[in-house]
């Protein structure tokens, strides 16, 4: 298929690399105002399906699902282009970043930019729950899962909620109608591309001392075990890089963590920051490895399983349980960003944090009253910040 006929919508992915702000919870009702509502390149219900399918796969899920949506409207090549165009400006700013961490003295400056997050946070929480809560058993499982995910803060809060979510909901197929069933189909070479790049892998970093290949298989590693988006990534690599193998300062971590929460598009592009800083001292040309070596190694194993599952989901929706399972899905999807946004917010209120505090209640009535771009907000933020704290 030619690539003029997606001009437009590679157009809108770029748009939104540069203005979606917030992590996963926030992006998805930015998906869904600028591909389903502006631009009508998919309806609302088949973009909250492609979600709730990347929300059950490991991998940064909004990244997967903008892949998916590239793949059903052009196939591999428009999807691997999408990828691209997505990640690029964050991978690029993160590895800027990175360089110029050593002048970087007053961590103050970003004071703004969490609390302007949380609330962009709650924001979508509750654009996604107007969108998918439908009846009372829909805001059970949403309060539940936030509870759970807040006092079970675990890499497999998300994964076990999803599931027992979906599977609570899929009892009710016989609210949906049947359809024709016809045999399953099943392309594995995706999936053998994921699991036989991890395997090997690991066992080329058992024999190698090079450190881009130690790197790339650290991140493709976590990239194909973290569930939950950058903030269950973020300790799982603060573990591994601070306090395990001491590549990398604990400031210029944290640092890095927050101004990825600060930039828009993937939060998972925060692995550059972290190859090129893994590379300090090998010159500038190994640095840059460094950086295209974080975000191949994170991004790789969420495009290979995208591309497996995707193609057989639709042989999967033929069976009624599993359009079930959907609502339960997307339940524990808001559920679990409320439970982040209350994470998010217990340290801010237990140290009466009042200009967070403000600034949260101002971020959320300027979302609410106004048509102020994100990106102008986050800008805002870190201007104020600037003139605050230099």
């Amino acid at each position: 298929m030619k690539l003029s006929k997606h001009y437009d919508f590679l157009k809108d992915v770029l748009v939104l690399a540069f203005t979606t702000f917030g992590g996963p919870q926030v992006h998805l009702a930015m998906f869904i105002n600028r591909l389903v509502h502006k631009k009508k390149y998919l309806t609302e219900e088949e973009l909250l399906e492609i979600q709730a399918l990347c929300s059950f796969l490991p991998g940064p899920s909004s990244t997967q699902t903008l892949i998916a949506v590239g793949y059903k409207l052009g196939g591999p090549n428009l999807a691997y282009l999408t990828l691209f165009l997505w990640i690029a400006p964050a991978v690029t700013i993160m590895t800027m970043a990175a360089f110029g961490m050593t002048y970087l003295e007053n961590r103050e400056i970003v004071r703004f930019i969490q609390p302007i997050g949380i609330a962009f946070i709650i924001h979508s929480g509750i654009l996604l729950g107007k969108l998918v809560l439908k009846n009372t058993s829909n805001y059970v499982l949403m309060v539940l899962v936030a509870a759970f995910a807040f006092y079970f803060q675990s890499p497999w809060v998300c994964p076990i909620a999803l599931i027992v979510s979906g599977t609570v909901t899929s009892f009710n197929y016989k609210d949906h109608p049947r359809q024709n069933k016809h045999r399953m189909i099943i392309p594995w070479a995706n999936f053998n591309l994921f699991w036989g790049f991890l395997v090997f892998l690991a066992l080329l970093g058992h024999f190698t001392d090079s450190m881009p290949l130690l790197l790339f298989e650290n991140f493709y590693r976590n990239g194909s075990l973290v569930f939950g988006g950058g903030q269950v990534l973020a300790p799982m690599l603060f573990t591994e890089f601070v306090e395990f193998k001491e590549l990398i300062r604990s400031d210029d971590f944290l640092t890095g963590m927050a101004l990825s929460q600060a930039l828009p598009g993937p939060v998972f592009a925060f692995t550059s920051y972290l190859g090129t800083l893994a590379m300090k001292g090998h010159g500038i040309g190994e640095q840059l490895l460094g950086s295209a070596v974080g975000a191949a190694g994170i991004f790789l194993p969420g495009t290979f399983l995208i591309f497996f599952v995707y193609r057989i989901w639709g042989q999967l929706k033929q069976f009624r349980a599993i359009r079930a399972s959907l609502d339960g899905i997307n339940s524990a999807s808001v559920g679990l960003t409320l439970g982040a946004a209350v994470s998010f917010l217990e340290p801010i209120l237990v140290q009466k944090d009042w200009l967070g505090i403000g600034t949260i209640l101002v971020t959320l009535l300027i979302i609410r009253f106004t048509k102020i771009p994100s990106f102008y907000i986050f800008l805002g933020g870190l201007a104020i910040g600037l003139i605050v704290y230099l």
